[in-house]
């Protein structure tokens, strides 16, 4: 029976600006956080009536809230899954494109924070400020000359991934800095990558080539363990190594073998495989290495800005529309079927 109320489900605080922008603007739509502490059972009520499910991070989500097979056996209105920000490794997106239901992302809501964050790691590596700042905690008259730094003016800067934030580090560095970009991304044709600043190379010249290798892919079977000891290897000794993209993405041990073999100068890591860290996590234990906790796209301005996308994303999905960030067009046909049958009209052909 089609319905006239459509339902989205959610679970984490850090959506609650996103809920508060759906109200706002529409009546026809409920937007409602749940606890992952009630009871399973009224859990599973909402989630079996709701047509959308905004996704926390996968360090925020509980089992068994992940949007799978499993969940979505459950939920027979479910109609789009959508991520909190870029990443959307928590959500199974074979399972929801078998089951005719949209998955989005937030991408390039966050970019300009992830960017300046990749940037301040570049600096920050160069200048060795956080090395010295330690030093300067545990000595007196320390010898300034120790800790004397890099320029990034006229470097290589190497991206991997140049969509919206890969796309935003090349302009900085390129207007900033006047860095030379070198890019891999086997999705972009070269023509592509010099509208975007940037020079199309083979992963392995970017990699020898690059004083600074900044990672911007997602998280896929493609790029899991993308950077291990043999890429590493090829950078320049002085070379730093940036990851703010996702865990896994890198091999965390192979890092830690490479900075032992003084492969490389250095590294800032925002991402890792097990989030939080601990605390005893061998790279922890180097000085020229930076480290923060996947905390480079949380910004007040980012969330903000996530929020609006977000709310406006799910609009669009209820209106009928094709959402922007889809990551699944396949699902459409499908998805359109199961679209009319439950809130009883059609969306618009994938192609308009």
């Amino acid at each position: 029976m089609a319905t006239n109320i459509k339902r989205i489900i959610y679970f984490h605080q850090r959506i609650d600006a996103t809920a508060a922008r759906v109200k706002s603007l529409r009546s026809d739509m409920d937007m409602t956080r749940y606890s992952f502490d009630a009871p399973a059972e009224e859990n599973w009520a909402e989630m079996a009536r709701s047509h959308g499910y905004h996704a926390c991070a996968r360090t925020e989500m509980r089992d068994p809230w992940f949007p799978d097979a499993e969940l979505i056996a459950r939920a027979p209105n479910l109609l789009a899954v959508c991520s909190l920000g870029a990443g959307y490794d928590v959500i199974d997106v074979d399972a929801c494109t078998k089951a005719g239901i949209l998955v989005c992302n937030q991408s390039g809501a966050n970019k300009e924070a992830v960017a300046e964050h990749a940037l301040a790691f570049m600096l920050a590596l160069s200048k060795k400020m956080v090395t010295a700042d330690r030093a300067m905690r545990r000595q007196n008259n320390l010898e300034r000359f120790l800790y004397t730094g890099n320029d990034l003016l006229g470097k290589t800067v190497g991206i991997i991934g140049l969509g919206n934030i890969g796309s935003r580090v090349a302009e900085l560095c390129k207007g900033l800095f006047k860095m030379d970009v070198l890019a891999y991304d086997p999705y972009l044709t070269k023509e592509q990558i010099a509208s975007r600043n940037g020079t199309k190379v083979e992963l392995n010249e970017l990699l020898e080539r690059a004083d600074y290798v900044t990672v911007h892919c997602p998280r896929t079977e493609e790029t899991f363990g993308l950077i291990g000891y043999e890429q590493i290897a090829r950078m320049k000794p002085s070379a730093y190594f940036v990851n703010t993209s996702r865990g896994g993405t890198y091999k965390e041990d192979d890092l830690v073998r490479a900075l032992k073999d003084n492969k490389i100068a250095g590294a800032g890591i925002d991402v890792f495989l097990e989030e939080p860290p601990p605390t005893d996590h061998p790279l922890m234990a180097f000085d020229n290495v930076i480290v923060s906790p996947h905390n480079a796209g949380i910004t007040h301005e980012a969330m903000a800005n996530v929020s609006v996308v977000s709310a406006d994303q799910w609009i669009d999905i209820f209106d009928g529309k094709v959402p922007p960030r889809l990551i699944n067009p396949n699902a459409w046909p499908t998805y359109s079927e199961r679209f009319q049958r439950i809130l009883g009209f059609k969306p618009q052909p994938l192609t308009a």
